[in-house]
């Protein structure tokens, strides 16, 4: 792993300013940009700690405060490690938030992001890939479906509700992505049941999309994040191995 450096940044959007993480190589070059997509909780140091080992991979990556529209993160107070006890109250402040970010909110505002990552030195020209956990796997899966000019490469993991029978369903923008798609799914994951995950599938295979899904046996939705109890050692080192395969052969 390279050496990294990391900032605080700002990013204008159409309605105000989302306020992000910004890490890559510490060598001066462009490279290749990544935009990374957080899950419920928020930008916080778990996030930026998974940001940082992706860039000291060789990838500039940028991390946006999607609630930024409610203030700058973090958004809600949490707690070091976030415990099934801690989840009813924190998402008692977080649902009404989550629900204020719209599809339309949350294209729009990737427009923003992939616009300012074209004009940061630290990001090499070309397309960019995009990945997402949790919440941020539909985020990511909108992202590429809005623009396929852009995007490359698409992955999330341990998303949920992302084939749902709802008109705005995530799924129904397979049929804009141009990118190769890859997601990992937690087993038993009650917001991506066999169901959704089935028409996931169908949706991309009718779309053309170059893809690849599996569940991740015995993990727990979340299974990434090492500050909750749903953290998986095991499933987030596969998670590394097929993002970053995902990323060697697209970027």
């Amino acid at each position: 792993m390279t050496a990294v450096r990391a900032t605080a940044v700002d990013v204008p959007t159409e309605d105000g300013t989302a306020d992000a993480y910004l890490t890559h190589p510490d060598d001066g070059k462009p490279h290749p940009a990544v935009l990374f997509y957080m899950d419920a909780f928020g930008l916080r140091p778990r996030l930026r700690e998974m940001a940082d080992r992706l860039a000291g991979a060789g990838y500039t990556v940028l991390v946006p405060n999607v609630f930024y529209r409610s203030g700058r993160a973090p958004v809600v107070e949490l707690p070091g490690f976030i415990d099934p006890e801690a989840r009813p109250e924190i998402f008692q402040h977080l649902g009404p938030i989550m629900k204020s970010l719209t599809p339309d909110r949350a294209v729009r505002d990737a427009g923003a992001y992939l616009e300012w990552l074209a004009r940061t030195p630290a990001a090499a020209d070309g397309p960019v890939a995009v990945t997402g956990y949790c919440m941020g796997a539909a985020l990511a899966l909108r992202t590429a479906g809005a623009y396929p000019d852009r995007v490359a490469a698409v992955a999330g993991f341990h998303g949920g509700n992302l084939a749902t029978e709802g008109p705005q369903s995530p799924h129904l923008v397979a049929e804009g992505i141009t990118a190769e798609a890859y997601f990992g799914h937690a087993d038993h994951d009650p917001g991506m049941p066999a169901a959704q995950q089935e028409r996931l599938e169908a949706a991309l295979t009718a779309a053309g999309v170059t893809h690849h899904c599996e569940v991740y046996a015995g993990a727990r939705h979340g299974y990434t994040q090492a500050d909750t109890s749903a953290y998986d050692e095991k499933a987030t080192e596969r998670h590394w191995e097929a993002l970053l395969a995902l990323l060697g052969r697209t970027m």
